[in-house]
């Protein structure tokens, strides 16, 4: 191969550009990976992983010039010096906001995929179809049984640990042993399932954490802190999963600090020839061409590296023909839900630090039940007890005060909602071409808002929350309405929806561009609604089965 030329290009590194890069490479295809951040390599930077909280110098906290240098990281979890090297520059990578939207971003090799929350689930045919039977969207191309084979494939190189339900609205996965619920979880979870008679059910986290040694990954140590890297390579990543795998191939290239700015369009193939990159390090422009190109730079950036890519026959940018390119953003709105406290068990204590929780799936308007709302949402949370992190209000100096936060506390259990969010065309992106990023690219603008659905379904969030743990026996329940604002999800879904027609939808069912078939789109952008489970596996599943098609594809000659 010529150092431009390749039979792939895939931008982006994230949990949907690694699998691109795997099953691309696997299938014998010359591939170049491009990332727009640095590199991170495996085990070697993970600097934060094995150190204690005491051990920085903030104990892991955050500090006012950090929150001046961050203002919109500092919004959330995100903004702390442990990983704060894995998150996106707000300085560097600003962009403008209609209304409200929190953006949460990873600009480096392997992307979120070193700082997801590894929750991964099905979808079923109750979220593939809702578009079409409730009439809100247009309908998503494909259904389960056309991805079903696909989840089962990923889920057996990724590692998904979970227990067998047979919950029609949650299918089971192929799964690992799964994490074990605490004392004070199984009470609650069998206390639920007998007051609602199954029909609400509370079931142990389905997670990419492996809970057994698995292609070359060392099962689980029980430490949560996997948001710093993992040296056991314990939770599926791009570092520890599928770059490997791809590289062992033989067949790929990556070029960290390559943003790539625009497709290359051909009028007379009706195809994208290549891609034009900017070096982030010396503002040097290059060209690269392959014969086709998987675009996974999350769904946000995918969406403005098509818009970017304007042409004379697409004004608005390759795939706009629809009209729907940049329109139908959605995430998942959470901050509702319930927390109390739990009588006895003081002579029980949990077993290391499980990096998983519980889950309760969904159950409104499902089975007959109506909501005066769309669709339905779904909990995560868990059971723990308090450590010596705690305030013990009778005691506050001295060797008492010490002796009693020696002993555990309290045990608490709450939960939290993941509700799902429609696809409004209204809730956008746009090409604000008035503000510039650090490299002189002109940055999106999102208009995004919550709507009388979500708001609506918000309600049932909490009301459901603080009946379901009472109904438990948790004391002093207290309902939690906290901050809604999209994004804080990092859920991103849409903007590049798949779809049956090519008047309504950027993508066909097997995530090609309907203006330049050579062009795949399989990260959040593709994304036709957004049920209310973590949407991550459902990524992972899209991709696999869209590299097939397009390796399938291109034997044929129609690519």
């Amino acid at each position: 191969m010529a150092d431009n030329k390749y039979d792939a290009i895939v931008v982006g590194s994230g949990i949907s550009g690694g699998w691109a890069a795997k099953e691309l490479t696997e299938k014998g295809l010359k591939v170049l990976m491009l990332e727009r951040g640095k590199n991170i390599e495996h085990i070697k930077d993970y600097p934060s992983a094995s150190k204690a909280p005491w051990e920085f110098p903030h104990a892991g906290g955050r500090t006012q010039q950090m929150i001046q240098d961050y203002p919109v990281l500092k919004r959330d979890y995100p903004l702390n010096e442990m990983n704060l090297d894995y998150w996106a520059k707000d300085s560097e990578s600003p962009y403008t906001e209609v209304k409200r939207f929190d953006w949460f971003r990873g600009y480096h090799v392997g992307g979120r995929s070193l700082m997801w929350g590894r929750q991964s689930y099905r979808w079923s045919d109750f979220d593939f179809e809702a578009n079409s039977k409730d009439g809100f969207g247009v309908d998503w191309p494909i259904r389960y049984k056309d991805i079903a084979p696909w989840y089962e494939y990923a889920e057996k190189f990724a590692g998904i640990s979970g227990s067998m339900e047979g919950l029609p609205q949650l299918p089971d996965s192929h799964f690992m042993p799964a994490m074990e619920m605490n004392c004070v979880e199984k009470d609650v979870a069998a206390r639920l399932k007998k007051h609602y008679n199954n029909s609400r059910t509370m079931i142990i986290g389905r997670t990419a954490n492996i809970t057994v040694p698995h292609e070359g990954r060392t099962n689980c140590q029980y430490q949560n802190k996997c948001w710093l890297g993992c040296s056991f390579g314990a939770y599926f990543s791009t570092q520890s999963a599928t770059l490997p795998a791809a590289m062992k191939t033989g067949n790929l290239t990556v070029r960290p600090f390559s943003i790539v700015t625009k497709l290359i369009y051909d009028k007379d193939s009706k195809k994208a020839k290549g891609v034009e990159i900017l070096d982030a390090e010396t503002n040097q422009t290059y060209e690269f061409f392959s014969k086709i190109v998987f675009v996974n730079a999350s769904t946000l950036n995918s969406t403005w590296l098509l818009m970017n890519s304007a042409t004379d026959i697409w004004p608005e940018g390759l795939g706009s023909s629809s009209n729907a390119l940049g329109h139908n953003l959605m995430d998942h709105h959470l901050g509702v839900g319930a927390s109390g406290d739990v009588d006895g068990y003081e002579d029980k204590y949990t077993y290391g630090r499980r990096a998983n929780g519980i889950y309760i799936p969904r159950y409104r308007n499902l089975f007959g039940n109506k909501s005066d709302y769309l669709r339905g949402f779904g909990y995560q949370g868990g059971a723990s007890r308090e450590g010596w992190k705690r305030q013990v209000a009778e005691l506050s100096i001295g060797a008492d005060f010490k002796d009693a936060l020696s002993e555990p506390g309290d045990w608490k259990m709450g939960i939290g909602g993941f509700g799902e969010i429609l696809p409004y065309a209204e809730n956008k992106v746009t090409l604000d071409k008035t503000k510039k990023d650090k490299w002189g690219l002109n940055v999106l603008a999102i208009d995004c808002e919550l709507k009388e659905n979500e708001l609506k379904m918000r309600k049932d969030m909490i009301s459901d929350a603080v009946e379901m743990l009472e109904a438990a026996g948790v004391k002093n329940v207290k309902g939690r309405d906290g901050d809604g604002t999209p994004g804080r999800g990092i859920h991103e879904m849409g903007t590049a929806r798949m779809g049956k027609d090519p008047k309504t939808s950027v993508l066909n069912g097997n995530n090609q561009i309907w203006d330049a078939k050579n062009v795949f789109v399989t990260d959040g952008a593709c994304m036709t609604s957004a049920a209310c489970v973590n949407p991550s596996l459902t990524y992972m599943a899209l991709t696999a089965r869209a590299a097939n098609f397009a390796v399938e594809e291109l034997k044929k000659g129609n690519l």
